[in-house]
């Protein structure tokens, strides 16, 4: 029951109100044992318990609560899941994790393949892992929306894909858990010459006959590092492959918007990148739910810096320096123009910074280094500040891929490093508060 104890409690709740307190746990609800997190949340899911707690001192509590229908104690745990999180059994021949260095922090290697982490976080899962009676609980329990890696619905391509020689069951469980009413978000990672161009096409013809159980598929192109061993060849897509993944999918999303208003699958920003094709209207990115996975994160962008230009304060003066990856490079120099525009009084400097780390084929800025930020930039190339995006960050403690701080780089550049989620709306008002 240690992973029961309460880590935390929240200010105004009714865990405060209770009396509860950081170290007792929590050991039933409705007479049923909680075992992990989503036992928590269903059975939370009403206006009246009864839950049973262990204090400190081993008292048992027995209280009796009314509530919201769906409000929470507002506690939360020392284990964000209360349990052990699953790990990946598969060697997928795209892994990123399988492609990196030795000696990085051990968390960086964990593989997670917990539906529970991709309700609660959004994580992906394969489905592999998990038994006829572990499905069945998401079915119990409503777990909804859950995000599923399928990669194909090629039973054979499939279990070669992931290693696995269980995995060509996706189908079959894709529709169980459409059949009972669960919301899923699909994921394919593309690997030229195994589930592209015609693979790729009949997977996403079977994934809409589940449609709107699943709602959307996103598409992503295969990253492959230089340390990657051992491991079978992959084709890295160019601008040719690129612009023709592209057109093969067009068809279909121009069929899928004539019956159900939706492209249904869209592919990650890279591809229109890399081909140097136009990026979509906004409308064809619907609510932006993809955008996570790299799925519509320039258009939103470009969105985002228009709307919220004319809130620049165009009497300020200031100067900052915003680092990214290759691949939002010319992005990032397009804002940075438009808001010297707006504002003469505001100089920034863009410094695009190529991963040596991991190998210039990785062009994200969310997978770059302290050591490559600070090799590749002079100490007094930097201005005033330096904006960097949220996502080059583990987010709880502002630490890099690997272990470079923010910290250690504003001693490195002996400039305040400004962390940013690079939304316009954001950037911007980061550079009023700082001019």
């Amino acid at each position: 029951m240690m992973n029961n104890k309460i880590a935390k409690i929240i200010n105004e709740s009714i865990a405060e109100e209770l009396e509860l307190e950081v170290g007792d746990k929590l050991i039933s609800i409705n007479g049923t044992e909680i075992k992990d997190i989503i036992d928590y949340k269903f059975l939370m899911a009403d206006d009246y318990i009864e839950v049973e707690i262990e204090k400190t001192n081993g008292e048992i509590w027995t209280l009796e609560v009314e509530k919201d229908y769906q409000e929470d104690l507002g506690i939360e745990f020392e284990s964000g899941i209360m349990d052990e999180a699953r790990s990946c059994h598969n060697k997928c021949l795209f892994c990123f994790i399988d492609q990196l260095p030795k000696g990085m922090r051990k968390t960086l290697y964990f593989k997670d393949d917990d539906s529970r982490l991709s309700f609660l976080q959004g994580n992906f899962v394969t489905l592999t892992n998990m038994s006829d009676k572990d499905l069945e609980r998401i079915i119990q329990y409503r777990i909804s929306p859950i995000n599923v890696s399928v990669h194909t619905t090629n039973a054979e391509l499939r279990k070669k894909m992931l290693n696995n020689r269980f995995a060509g069951n996706i189908y079959d469980r894709l529709g169980k858990l459409a059949d009972a009413g669960i919301t899923m978000n699909c994921q394919i990672v593309l690997c030229p010459g195994y589930n592209n161009g015609e693979e790729l096409i009949k997977t996403v013809n079977d994934l809409f006959k589940l449609y709107p159980s699943v709602e959307n598929v996103a598409a992503v192109p295969v990253g492959v590092t230089k340390f990657r061993k051992n491991m079978r060849e992959i084709t890295l897509y160019n601008a040719e492959s690129a612009k023709a993944e592209l057109d093969n999918v067009s068809t279909f999303q121009q069929k899928a918007l004539l019956e159900a208003e939706t492209p249904f699958i869209r592919l990650a920003d890279e591809f229109y990148v890399l081909s140097g094709t136009e990026i979509p209207a906004t409308e064809f990115y619907g609510d932006f739910d993809q955008i996570e996975d790299g799925i519509g994160m320039i258009r939103f962008f470009r969105d985002s810096i228009t709307k919220n230009l004319k809130k620049l304060n165009q009497k300020g003066k200031g100067s900052f320096s915003f680092i990214t990856g290759v691949s939002a490079y010319n992005e990032i120099v397009w804002a940075a123009k438009a808001i010297e525009q707006r504002n003469d009084r505001v100089k920034i400097n863009v410094h695009k910074v190529a991963n040596d780390f991991f190998g210039q084929t990785i062009t994200v800025a969310g997978l770059l280094t302290g050591q490559d930020i600070m090799k590749q930039i002079q100490q007094d190339q930097v201005l005033d500040y330096i904006i960097m995006p949220k996502n080059m960050f583990k987010s709880d403690e502002n630490m890099m891929l690997d272990d470079v701080t923010a910290v250690d780089l504003e001693k490195y550049f002996n400039k305040k490093i400004l962390i940013c989620d690079f939304t316009g709306e954001d950037l911007i008002q980061l550079i009023n508060e700082h001019m």
